[in-house]
């Protein structure tokens, strides 16, 4: 279990976004100790209109003593800025939080607490179906046997200390950690039901070396400057601020350390024979997938986004997984999954008509027999970037 030290807190207001954070730990031991804070607090209440957001998602510690100067002054800029609403923004990371700041709305009506992860990623419920976790488990089989060879030319070697972000079910864990030895290795991801069978993954596996962690890839309780390799897989793609999160992979890898980052284009997506077929389908997944606030054609963006976000020395390729890397069954399971995701929970859920949804499954339909005939051929393209935090 890692055991993440309690850090001294710090407070920032961002006036452009209205936003006055408080991270860390709070626990004064006297009323006295609270007075840079409070007075930084009704500063920012004197310089916003419309919505103060109190931004306590990765305040991890709060004691009593600034429990009650906290709640007093923001029920005292309530009382007084009738024009204002206060937005406490709570994570289920930090699990008191919510609980602990949620009667203040009892108080006042205009003091509202939002628990902003309560639906973290949009869609977030399809990757943790249980009937999709084989599916991940082929997936990253499939991609692996490219990735391994991958991994070194962007930076990875054995000994470094390597963060896993939305780690998922953990099997990536499991394969970088028996391949490259890391020093120390760490696995985050949002979805405990995730969490839960990454632990059974690693212990199927024999290993003991890598530390779980529940928490929230856009504000990780993890310390700045942790990790000489951080990997970030699928993951940017089906975030609707991917920003966010490479700003938190920046800040725990160490200087001269690199973040890697893997991402697709769906609708480069192709098979032959059936291609036109196959085409216009995966042409509709990148809509339907943008319907639910999903970007899967992020991957030739990832480029762009990692200079945008700081890093430098900026790495990029791309490789196409296929039928023929191992047995095509394995890449018809794929697909059959994807089928079953696309056209059908997702497609319900955003009201297709029986038409659309037969033509839309059909262009799975042809996917699948172009990746088991004889003569076939069937790819699902990923994009790789890595880059360095500079010195």
């Amino acid at each position: 279990m890692l055991k993440i030290p309690a850090p001294a807190h710090s407070l920032r207001f961002d006036e452009n976004n209205q936003e006055f954070s408080i991270i860390g730990a709070l626990r004064p031991q006297h009323d006295d100790d609270m007075r840079n804070c409070i007075e930084m607090l009704r500063d920012a209440v004197s310089r916003v209109r419309g919505t103060l957001y109190i931004n306590v998602k990765r305040l991890v510690r709060l004691n009593n003593i600034a429990f009650r100067a906290l709640a007093s002054s923001v029920v005292a800029a309530a009382t007084e800025r009738s024009d204002l609403k206060l937005v406490i923004v709570t994570s289920s990371v930090v699990g008191w939080a919510t609980k602990k700041f949620r009667p203040l709305m009892q108080v006042n009506p205009r003091i509202v607490v939002e628990e902003y992860d309560a639906d973290f990623y949009p869609g977030q419920a399809f990757v943790e179906d249980s009937d999709i976790i084989g599916l991940l488990r082929t997936q990253t089989n499939m991609t692996w046997r490219h990735e391994q060879g991958i991994l070194p030319r962007h930076g990875l070697k054995p000994g470094m200390a390597v963060a896993d972000i939305c780690c998922g079910i953990g099997d990536f864990a499991v394969l970088l950690h028996k391949a490259f030895a890391p020093g120390r290795m760490v696995a985050l991801d949002h979805s405990r039901p995730s969490l839960d069978y990454a632990r059974g993954v690693a212990e199927e596996f024999g290993i003991s070396g890598i530390e779980y962690v529940y928490g929230d890839a856009s504000e990780m309780l993890l310390e700045d400057n942790q990790f000489d390799f951080v990997t970030c897989r699928h993951a940017l793609q089906v975030f609707d601020r991917p920003e966010l999160i490479l700003k938190e992979l920046f800040r725990i890898c160490k200087p001269g350390g690199r973040v890697y980052v893997t991402n697709e284009k769906n609708s480069h997506c192709l098979g032959e024979p059936r291609g036109e077929s196959i085409q216009w389908t995966y042409n509709e997944v990148a809509k339907i997938l943008s319907y639910f606030n999903h970007d899967i054609e992020i991957g030739p963006k990832s480029r762009r986004l990692m200079m945008d976000a700081g890093f430098s020395n900026v790495r990029m390729e791309s490789f196409m997984v296929t039928n023929m890397d191992g047995d095509p069954q394995d890449f018809a399971d794929i697909i059959t999954a994807w089928r079953d995701l696309f056209a059908g929970k997702m497609s319900q859920m955003r009201g297709d008509d029986e038409a659309f949804t037969a033509r839309f499954r059909q262009g799975f339909d042809d996917h699948i027999f172009a990746a088991l005939h004889p003569k076939g051929y069937a790819g699902w393209p990923i994009w790789v970037a890595s880059g360095t935090k500079p010195l």
